[in-house]
């Protein structure tokens, strides 16, 4: 079966988005992807009994320490690989407050703004799948 996911646009004043760095561990980068070593939006599993914007409010708390408000959803995608299948939902987080904190694991190790058109070559796949579709206005696309 596969998971459903969430991956969140964090937008600073010149519209850089935020990435992390996900630990080149595997074990330590925690991720059923096997996304080790590559840059990511903050994004992570939905649990059960949890919407959409509450996963992506949880998740972006944990991993960068910032509160995120005014979501929309603009992407949704298939990841897939040899090791899991996620229904991969974009949120566009409009409003952020907060001081970047990478907390006290080692599931990443750095973080960054980044211009939308001069992103790292080692985003992630479901990463680039979400601000793909962000820049395009495309909320679905195969591939």
């Amino acid at each position: 079966m596969p998971g459903v996911g969430v991956g969140i646009i964090i937008l600073n004043e010149i519209k850089q988005v935020l990435l992390i760095l996900r630990n080149s561990d595997a074990a330590l980068a925690d991720s059923a992807l096997h996304l080790e070593g590559t840059w990511t939006l903050p994004a992570g599993k939905v649990k059960l009994n949890e919407t959409i914007f509450e996963s992506a409010k949880r998740k972006v708390l944990e991993e960068v320490g910032l509160k995120i408000d005014n979501l929309d959803v603009i992407s949704v995608a298939d990841d897939l690989n040899e090791y899991a299948h996620f229904v991969t939902i974009g949120v566009l987080a409009r409003m952020w407050s907060g001081n970047i904190n990478l907390g006290d694991t080692d599931e990443h190790v750095d973080f960054g703004f980044f211009d939308l058109d001069k992103l790292p070559i080692n985003l992630c796949e479901p990463s680039k799948k979400i601000l793909r579709n962000y820049i395009n206005a495309s909320i679905y696309k195969e591939g």
